[in-house]
């Protein structure tokens, strides 16, 4: 069986990828809410709300993790003509910790990253250590952010992780939480600090939402 992705169609497939996601950025309407503005830092997001990265200001400051795989070539080359930062690595160990290294000194060099806690592939909302390991070795916070809509374009898709994404005119909130601090903290702790605050975010973000809506955000320019 002729495996759909392959080396012969993989540009092709990723120009195609890049004009769908582009014309949808006409109709995307993306604010944000309580972003501290601190610089550098590690954004720390559910896998499901992966594409609220668009909403993040200054992509060619923001790194994003990609695989080795040819899958991730297709996403990194998305990623790459949106303007983010690319650094590529793979689940295995080596590739791990080569990926990790390369975003400890981009952050180090005052870039920002960007982290699935809980990817690539779950389980849903356990966090794994990989941003606490950066924000330590690079000593910066971690910012969590989600994001939602109330609106029917707002999709989720039968993935594991319910990705989120808008499909047609779709408004959308990033709503960040307070930046979480090393300091002293142990691993665990750190990871127990992430898991409540994007929790919490999820909980309260619709409300934020309505207050967002009142200040009449989208209008402005």
């Amino acid at each position: 069986m002729v495996r759909l992705i392959n080396n012969e169609n993989i540009k092709r497939i990723s120009v195609l990828a890049y004009k769908i996601l582009k014309f949808q950025e006409l109709f995307t309407r993306i604010k944000e809410f309580n972003n501290p503005g601190v610089t550098p830092c590690v954004y720390a997001m559910w896998h499901e709300n992966q594409f609220l990265v668009h909403g993040i200001p200054d992509r060619s400051n923001l790194n994003i993790l990609i695989s080795n795989s040819l899958d991730g070539q297709i996403v990194a080359s998305v990623c790459e003509q949106w303007g983010f930062q690319v650094c590529r690595g793979s689940s295995n160990r080596k590739g791990s910790v080569s990926g990790t290294l390369k975003l400890i000194e981009k952050l180090k060099n005052g870039e920002n990253v960007a982290i699935m806690v809980d990817g690539p592939r779950g389980p849903l909302h356990q966090v794994k250590p990989g941003a606490i390991v950066l924000a330590r070795e690079a000593n910066v916070p971690i910012v969590p952010v989600t994001w939602y809509s109330p609106e029917f374009t707002f999709v989720k898709f039968p993935s594991w992780d319910k990705m989120a994404s808008p499909v047609g005119l779709c408004h959308i909130l990033n709503l960040y939480g307070e930046p979480i601090y090393v300091d002293d903290k142990s691993d665990e702790q750190l990871i127990k600090e992430v898991k409540t605050s994007l929790l919490s975010l999820d909980e309260i973000v619709a409300q934020k939402y309505l207050e967002a809506k009142k200040l009449k955000l989208w209008k402005r320019k």
